[in-house]
């Protein structure tokens, strides 16, 4: 065993220091954090806002078998997601070195993670015949919904659905998102990427270009 001096002192854990796998882990082990809030849409997919700082924000998926994103990006914003229940299916779309397209399936099972950051492209989807639940960690956004409501200040607990939020940008209708309370629900597919959704807005860059 080590000795500890008397004069040590426990330096408090930044939050925004830890991984973004970590908080999505924790998150999705403390199950009273969000079982009040999750819901299957059978027309879409779910998404709550579980909690929310400065920093960053911690949301609730589900995913009924066929349900799934488009291909998009998360503009700056870094994060993570982990399977809480069921197994997703990602694509990650890159370019070669000689500019050629290419994509690299993923399979993600219960208690696996997956990070993005800034010019990370990918689509997620559930192509089981169960349903999946999953916890995302988002960081550095700013968003805005196809309302116009921020959500960057909503509570947590709120349900919102996912296709409707954005990151760093303003939907179909200018509606932002960073007010938004946790626990709130939006639209996945209104939900856009440093742009706007497929109901006519645009997508990102790396998106155009055919990744």
């Amino acid at each position: 065993m080590f000795a500890v001096p008397d004069n040590t002192v426990a330096i408090a854990e930044n939050p925004i220091l830890r991984h973004p796998v970590r908080v999505a882990l924790q998150f999705a082990a403390d199950r009273d954090q969000w079982r009040h809030l999750l819901r299957y849409d059978p027309d879409r997919r779910f998404a709550a806002l579980i909690a929310r700082s400065a920093d960053e924000e911690v949301w609730l998926m589900s995913w009924l078998p066929g349900q799934g994103t488009d291909l998009h990006d998360h503009g700056p914003s870094t994060g993570a997601f982990t399977v809480v229940t069921g197994e997703l299916s990602e694509s990650v779309a890159r370019r070669t070195a000689d500019g050629a397209a290419l994509r690299e399936p993923h399979t993600v099972s219960v208690g696996q993670s997956r990070v993005f950051g800034p010019g990370y492209v990918h689509e997620v989807s559930n192509r089981g015949t169960d349903p999946v639940v999953s916890v995302h960690v988002y960081r550095a956004t700013r968003t805005v919904n196809n309302v116009g409501t921020a959500l960057s200040a909503v509570e947590p607990g709120r349900r919102v659905r996912p296709e409707d939020r954005a990151t760093r940008t303003v939907n179909n209708v200018g509606t932002a998102l960073s007010a938004v309370e946790p626990g709130r629900r939006v639209r996945p597919e209104d939900r856009a990427t440093r742009t706007m959704n497929h109901r006519g807005a645009a997508l990102s860059p790396a998106t155009l270009a055919g990744v």
